[in-house]
C-alpha cells in the first residue's frame, strides 16, 4: 500500500472507528468538495490532486465545487458530511475568518486534516494597459486617495483581503475598496474587463492572463523572491 493510501485509510479508520474490514478501502467512488468556483487556484490544484488519488486509490475522485457565502457553502457540505472516507474536502485559510465576519461558528475543530499539498503567496496584479506600470505608482495612488481605487479577490475577509488591507492600512490609513468573488477566476475577469483596478490573487491563477500579456504582476507579498 502507497503512501496516500495509508495516509487515507488511517485518517478514515480515526475519523469512523472503522473496524479492520475497511482493508479494502474505497470500495467505490469518493467526492472531494472544492469550496470555491471553477477555474480558480482551489480548484485546478484540487483536480490535480484528484487525478493523482484516483491513479494511487483506483476509485473514481469526483470534484464538486459548493460555493457561496465566501467558501462557507463548501466548508460547512465538507464538515456536515458522512464521515466514512467517501466525501473529502480542501480547506483553505478562509476558514480561519468566519468566527469574526460573523459567517459561521465553523472551526478547524470540525475537520480531521490528511495533509498541506499546496502554498502560494498572493500578488498583486493589474491590467498591462492600466495605470499603474509598478509597484511604486500603485502605492503613491494608494497613499493619496486609496477608497478611489477598485482592488477586487476571492472574499471578504480572505487571505487575498486581508493582504491587501494590511498594505492600504500601512500606506493610507483609508478604508480600502473591496470586490469580493466567489473565487479568482471571477475577480481576475473582473480586472481584465476594466471593472476593477487591482488583483489580489496567487500568482499561479493569474498566470495564464499574464502569459497572454492582459494582467501583469506587480509584487508578491511572500517572504522570498
Amino acid at each position: 500500500m502507497n503512501i496516500l493510501k495509508t495516509l487515507l485509510a488511517t485518517t478514515v479508520i480515526v475519523v469512523g472507528g472503522f473496524s479492520a474490514a475497511c482493508a479494502e478501502y474505497p470500495e467505490r467512488p469518493i467526492t472531494l468538495i472544492v469550496p470555491w468556483g471553477a477555474g480558480g487556484g482551489t480548484d485546478a490544484t484540487g483536480r490535480i490532486l484528484a487525478t493523482l488519488m484516483e491513479e494511487e486509490l483506483g476509485q473514481p475522485i469526483n470534484v464538486v465545487n459548493r460555493t457561496g457565502g465566501g467558501s462557507v457553502i463548501g466548508h460547512k457540505a465538507i464538515a456536515d458530511a458522512d464521515p466514512d472516507g467517501y466525501t473529502l474536502g480542501i480547506i483553505t485559510t478562509e476558514l480561519s475568518m468566519f468566527h469574526w465576519l460573523g459567517t459561521s461558528e465553523l472551526t478547524y475543530k470540525d475537520f480531521t486534516p490528511l495533509g498541506l499539498y499546496n502554498a502560494d503567496p498572493s500578488a498583486v496584479v493589474v491590467r498591462t494597459d492600466g495605470p499603474f506600470d509598478s509597484m511604486d505608482a500603485l502605492t503613491a495612488a494608494i497613499e493619496e486617495n486609496a477608497a478611489a481605487i477598485r482592488a477586487g479577490g476571492a472574499n471578504q475577509g480572505g487571505v487575498n483581503h486581508l493582504a491587501y488591507v494590511t498594505l492600504v492600512n500601512e500606506l493610507d490609513g483609508n478604508r480600502a475598496f473591496w470586490v469580493p468573488t466567489e473565487g479568482a477566476a471571477p475577480a481576475l475577469q473582473l480586472l481584465a474587463s476594466g471593472a476593477i483596478d487591482v488583483g489580489v490573487v496567487q500568482l499561479p491563477e493569474a498566470q495564464g492572463l499574464i502569459d497572454a500579456g492582459e494582467l501583469k504582476a506587480l509584487s508578491i507579498l511572500g517572504t522570498e523572491r
